[in-house]
């Protein structure tokens, strides 16, 4: 039998109830979902729906009873919140919809949740797609962003928003969507070779030296 945190369920404040929270890949829901978790949310009489800041609609106040049948309502992989894995990607609009965006934000974000939400990794691990240099998704304090330029993908490593809060530093830029996709993934597989167990990328990197990151990741 699975754990309540394998089931992705969270306990709350009042030490009794829980939240769940489906995964929303980059934060892109149809009318139908929502009406889909709204049903589900009033059939389990949960105390509130919170949508969260990776973009991921939490249902809140839970029964522990319940959880099975939540999940099975919903249909719906949960969203990987907590434990030491790559997060939901946020990704801004990008060319999609918004009229500043430079680079394919939300199909770049899409294909990197698809490969690597969920992925075990020695730290918590989180990934930011901007469609331009204002940086909506907020690129720069994850552990990998981009963010678009005319000219393509630019790459920062090792931002966080933790209790010790760090801004990504530059590793490459330039890149197209592929050269994007490859890069991450050689920086993922580098992490996962060189971090120790529950080391954040930014930490990794301030042990090693940044250059020698980057020269190693040339």
């Amino acid at each position: 039998m699975l754990k309540l945190g394998e089931k992705g369920a969270i306990i709350q404040r009042d030490k009794e109830t829980y939240a769940v929270a489906p995964h929303i890949p980059c934060g892109v829901a149809t009318p139908e979902l929502l009406r889909k978790i709204a049903d589900i949310a009033e059939k389990y009489n949960a105390q509130a729906l919170k949508i969260t800041g990776a973009t991921r609609i939490a249902i809140v106040g839970l029964k522990e009873e319940d959880i099975d049948g939540v999940w099975n309502d919903l249909g719906m992989a949960p969203g990987a919140a907590v434990g030491l894995c790559v997060r939901s990607v946020r990704a801004c609009p990008g060319t999609t919809f918004c009229k500043l965006g430079q680079q394919d934000a939300l199909g770049l974000g899409m294909e990197l949740d698809k490969k690597y939400h969920g992925l075990d990794l020695p730290g918590k691990f989180k990934m930011a797609v901007s469609g331009c240099q204002i940086n909506c998704a907020e690129s720069w304090v994850r552990d990998v962003g981009l963010f678009g330029k005319s000219e393509g993908w630019t790459v920062v490593i090792g931002g966080n928003v933790g209790s010790n809060p760090r801004i990504a530093q530059e590793l490459t830029s330039g890149l197209n969507d592929d050269q994007a996709f490859e890069k991450i993934n050689q920086i993922i597989n580098y992490y996962k070779e060189t971090a120790s167990k529950g080391e954040r990328l930014g930490k990794m990197i301030d042990r090693i030296g940044f250059e020698t990151v980057k020269a190693e990741l040339q």
